[in-house]
């Protein structure tokens, strides 16, 4: 279909279109779209924890809300919001870095997308049906056992049903990468995005299904009467904590491993130089990833595990920063020499080495079991976690969005308005974060919806209150360059930052929808460098032009995903009133109709999948003719 034809569509066929598309780089706008209203809502949540505690004795939010909004602020940051958007440039970005037509599984890329959705929206519709939940984000088991009202039961539903997600997505990024790579991409030819992809989706692929489990055991515990968090039926609180943070850990290097991605391909590209190292960093990746597994304990220190296994932990968390020094030191040296261009995504990457490093700097020092004990629980670990993640995580959202945005859309963000962008959110975070490793020094807990006058905090959390206003505006600007970029929509051409060295930025823009005509041959590393150094600019292709085959569009992704859903309020109300249920859902009142709810929600996700399985579903060719009639267009469309 001819760009024409597209624009001309009406709103409700575009709508339609992304209800039902499996092209990769429609599900990546999919991802961005939820994934950055997630990051609003989140950061929403912020500002109310902030404005709580910018004043002693505050009574804007009470005691009952401030616990709900900390927990909703944290789960949507890590699950609904960091990592759907990393999902978004892995999608616009890796396909087309492996010269591949599309992902491994069309199909599972979209169910993945949509699962993300639908258990997102069903967690928010917490804070309208009684209550959000309120144990934390990691909804500790006794904490979370104890909770009153359904809280609880929407966070464990909708993670379940959001995780699902997460977890296809990450095997099909696995399978993408090692079936689907264009001849003569060798696994030491990748780039560092498509290598911290396939480690991150390894991880994720070992790391959810204990998630997984916990939270089924979770619910089994709220729903049904079984006691395996309940100590005096036997249980045990602290096997909650383990599955938590078997997940919980490697989630860690799951967000920021493709970051590392993002920033490789950003430093090399506008320091004009081949990535240092690229060996070494390539194996600190994969070295990263397998330690990741080892060190989830450091997190429970204070449990009570004994010397032994926190000393063996407490060595594992210290060997993990060598491959992480690899990283720093490699991008340092990337950097030296380079003929450096400051535009909005190198500002980022330059501005996360020095913030990442302090990051994890406080990291090594709660790898002392004994040091551990002091920072446990305190100010301390709020402002270290939020310099890994926002100092990591989030720089590199940003600095992507900026980055990618013209392969995602075809026009640029300003810069201008970038750079506005950038300074406040730097000196805002910094401003928020720094002083906060002093206030857990002094001895400010973690969790608290207030303090006391006259302790010492005043200044502090005052000072941190306004840091988190500068980052708010900084995202404020950002949603104006936004709006403004896309009412203008002034079409970029190919290679629109003019230093790209990927194969992505090899192809015209906007990017056609089978990716390639012809699948490239692919010569070295940095593939379209080589070809702009030793060649005419243009790919060679591995194949000649033939006809070739793509998927067809599916509704059924969203209709599995909404019969669970709906399935979810009916296991949510179910348990309400049971005698088996424990007390903080056993005391709320019978809901007749939910198991009804339940059965249909579970009818129409079996009955997808059912209707998938016998369906024939056998895709379609894209022609010769229909190829060169696409580039004969764009060449027109370019004059």
């Amino acid at each position: 279909m001819s760009q024409a034809t597209a624009q001309k569509r009406g709103f409700w066929s575009v709508i339609w279109d992304y209800m039902t598309t499996v092209d990769h780089k429609k599900i990546a706008i999919l991802y961005l779209i939820a994934g950055g209203f997630f990051f609003v809502l989140g950061g929403i949540e912020a500002m109310l924890i902030r404005i709580q505690l910018a004043v002693p004795n505050n009574d804007f939010l009470s005691a009952g809300l401030f616990n709900e909004v900390i927990t909703m602020h944290g789960t949507t940051m890590i699950f609904l919001a960091a990592m759907p958007l990393l999902f978004a440039f892995m999608n616009a970005t890796v396909p087309l870095q492996i010269g591949a037509r599309d992902v491994a599984f069309p199909f599972l890329n979209s169910l993945g997308v949509w699962l993300f959705i639908f258990g997102g929206i069903f967690l928010n519709l917490s804070w309208f049906l009684g209550g959000a939940p309120d144990a934390g984000w990691t909804s500790y088991a006794s904490l979370s056992i104890a909770s009153p009202g359904h809280g609880v039961d929407f966070y464990a539903l909708g993670l379940q049903v959001s995780g699902a997600g997460t977890l296809i997505s990450g095997i099909n990024f696995v399978t993408t990468i090692i079936t689907m790579r264009a001849p003569g991409m060798t696994y030491m030819r990748m780039p560092l995005m498509t290598w911290t992809t396939l480690v991150a989706g390894v991880l994720i692929v070992f790391a959810f299904p204990p998630l997984t489990i916990g939270l089924f055991l979770l619910i089994f515990d709220r729903m049904f009467g079984s006691n395996f968090f309940i100590v005096e039926a036997g249980g045990n609180t602290i096997i909650w904590e383990h599955l938590f943070w078997i997940f919980g850990h490697p989630e860690v290097y799951i967000l920021i491993l493709p970051a590392f991605g993002i920033f490789s391909e950003i430093f090399a590209t506008f320091a004009r130089k081949r990535l240092f190292g690229y060996s070494a960093m390539v194996f600190a990746t994969v070295l990263i990833g397998f330690f990741g597994f080892m060190v989830w304990a450091h997190h429970m220190f204070t449990v009570g595990l004994g010397p032994t296994a926190n000393a063996i932990f407490a060595l594992a968390t210290m060997a993990i920063a060598v491959p992480t020094g690899i990283k720093i030191f490699n991008w340092i040296f990337t950097i030296w020499g380079g003929s450096i261009e400051f535009t909005t995504p190198m500002m980022y990457a330059l501005a996360f080495i020095p913030s990442f490093v302090m990051g994890g700097v406080t990291g090594i020092m709660q790898a002392v079991a004994p040091a551990d004990y002091q920072y446990h629980d305190s100010y301390f670990i709020v402002a270290h976690f939020h310099y890994v993640i926002v100092g990591g995580v989030v720089f590199a959202l940003l600095a992507g969005l900026h980055y990618y945005w013209p392969l995602m859309f075809a026009t640029m963000l300003n810069e201008k308005l970038g750079k506005v962008t950038f300074w406040l959110f730097f000196i805002g975070f910094h401003m928020t974060f720094l002083i906060q490793h002093f206030l857990g020094l002094w001895g400010m807990p973690r969790r608290v919806f207030t303090y006391l006058d006259g302790q010492g905090y005043n200044a502090a959390n005052m000072i941190s209150t306004i840091g988190a206003l500068f980052m708010a505006l900084a995202v404020i600007v950002l949603v104006i360059n936004i709006i403004m970029t896309l009412v203008k929509n002034e079409k970029v051409g190919r290679d629109p930052w003019g230093d790209g060295r990927t194969l992505e930025w090899s192809l015209p823009l906007p990017v056609p929808y089978y990716n390639f005509a012809q699948i490239p041959l692919i010569r070295g590393l940095d593939a379209f460098w080589i070809e702009k150094k030793e060649g005419n600019g243009e790919m060679l292709p591995a194949e000649s032009l033939e006809d070739f085959h793509m998927p067809n569009n599916s509704i059924i992704p969203f209709v599995m995903s909404f019969g669970l859903f709906v399935a979810s309020f009916g296991a949510l109300y179910f348990a309400s009133g049971k005698e088996w249920a424990i007390d903080a859902v056993a005391d709320l009142p019978e809901k007749p109709w939910a198991f009804w709810v339940l059965v249909i929600g579970l009818a129409i996700t079996f009955i997808s999948m059912i209707t998938r399985s016998f369906k024939d579903d056998l895709g379609y060719y894209v022609t010769k003719e229909e190829v060169l009639r696409d580039l004969e267009e764009r060449e027109r469309g370019a004059k």
